[in-house]
């Protein structure tokens, strides 16, 4: 019921693809692949039905319910759900949530997401 066409909201989501030493001396980068457009549910706010799926200790704040388990989106992979995908001056993403936990199943998929700023 949650896959629902209706229910699917259309956002995006870059992957990892490696960390890379910094040239401007400061440690090392992420660098993220090419953004990607999903159509997914996204919950309104954290439930208390979902906290178990997760498990206890995971501080989250919305569920993303997708209806292919093989979407390649794991714990590294940024995410933008409020806004457009866009990068910086130093051609770093931008973007607004991060994953904090995957839950596949054998007909779909449960992201636990938490917001962030980036700039």
């Amino acid at each position: 019921m949650r896959a629902l066409k209706r229910n699917k909201v259309k956002f995006y989501y870059a992957p990892f693809v490696e960390r890379q030493r910094s040239d401007k001396g400061y440690g090392f980068i992420s660098i993220y692949g090419d953004a990607v457009a999903v159509m997914g549910n996204i919950s309104p706010a954290t439930g208390t039905t979902s906290v178990e799926q997760f498990g206890n200790n995971v501080d989250y704040d919305k569920v993303i319910v997708l209806d292919n388990p093989n979407t390649p989106i794991d714990e590294n992979s940024i995410l933008f759900l409020e806004i457009a995908p866009e990068k910086n001056t130093d051609g770093d993403y931008i973007y607004d949530y991060i994953v904090k936990k995957v839950a596949r199943s054998l007909n779909s998929v449960s992201i636990a997401v938490s917001k962030v700023n980036v700039s």
